[in-house]
């Protein structure tokens, strides 16, 4: 059954046509009492589902008999003003009260339709319930990711990267790789493709952080363009090697428009005394040495405005 997020009092109302009669009731159970109802009233009974196919036989009166429940529907079980099931009897003894047998027959369709529609809507009522509670979760969990990442990249957010530096340094954690990466010309593509294209070249960049980095590194989006990277317990130029390998990725990167390109700034901690703040501050010095290299090298204002030349 589909439930996804129809409203309640739609789907109880609709959702009783995915429902037969052995979903509502002990068939065993009803079967002994139309036996003891057919014994103590003389007669036989049939039992079908909506569609006519016979559910349960009480007697040899229905043999080779094939209900049509469209033009013969016999006694209708109905729950929730929907059919569920067709009661049809043959009464067998001479002088018996037809009046009294037909109250009591009548009285059975009531009971039971009652006692469907109980069994319905509190089956209803408990997968409502354990839907909003899935929901509720999946919300908690949402807001929780949210609490922590960078909506657009998936990277930690500004305010969980600090948090995770704060507690890294309290563990006095050394030595430690500290990255700061840039987006070069992260102001060009806006002005010239706009929201959707600065918001894509940021999430190439951070897809490309993401594919390089070891799963050990914390990478946060510290500001609009800007990226920082951990490297706990770094060998020695690990935090080079990584530098120099997203520079690769972005400089080899393929895109019809976009020149994905970053400058890096790489210093480490290596003093328990030194905050991981400090240090991501020194990165980002080096970043800017690095970014007067990289955009005055051969061929980078060719390769930016690949996209403006065609």
């Amino acid at each position: 059954m589909g439930y996804d997020s129809i409203p309640y009092e739609k789907r109880i109302k609709e959702n009783i046509r995915n429902y037969s009669l052995s979903n509502l009731f002990n068939m065993e159970i009803v079967k002994k009492y139309f036996h003891n109802l057919a014994r103590v009233l003389d007669i036989n009974i049939l039992l079908t589902d909506r569609h006519g196919e016979k559910e349960m036989a009480i007697g040899d009166g229905f043999l080779g008999y094939h209900p049509d429940v469209v033009a013969e529907p016999g006694r209708k079980l109905r729950i929730r003003n929907h059919t569920i099931g067709h009661l049809y009897i043959k009464e067998l003894g001479e002088g018996k009260d037809r009046q009294l047998t037909g109250e009591m027959v009548d009285g059975t369709i009531a009971l039971l339709e009652k006692l469907g529609e109980e069994v319905y809507l509190r089956r209803e009522d408990s997968i409502y319930l354990e839907e909003l509670e899935k929901e509720l979760e999946d919300r908690k969990h949402k807001i929780s990711q949210n609490e922590k990442e960078d909506i657009l990249t998936g990277v930690y957010n500004k305010i969980y990267f600090e948090e995770k530096m704060k507690v890294i340094d309290r563990s006095e954690v050394i030595p430690i790789g500290v990255v700061n990466v840039n987006i070069n010309d992260w102001k060009y593509a806006n002005d010239h493709y706009g929201d959707d294209g600065s918001d894509r070249l940021i999430k190439i960049v951070a897809d490309i952080l993401k594919d390089t980095a070891k799963p050990e590194y914390v990478i946060g989006r510290v500001d609009g363009d800007v990226f920082g990277v951990l490297v706990p317990f770094a060998d020695e130029g690990e935090a080079e090697e990584f530098a120099a390998r997203i520079q690769e990725r972005c400089n080899t990167y393929e895109d019809p428009e976009l020149a994905p390109s970053v400058a890096v700034g790489v210093v480490y901690k290596t003093n328990i005394e030194e905050t991981l703040e400090e240090r991501l501050s020194d990165a980002e010095y080096e970043m800017f040495n690095n970014k007067f290299e990289v955009k005055n090298a051969p061929g980078y204002r060719q390769r930016l405005e690949k996209g403006m030349r065609k």
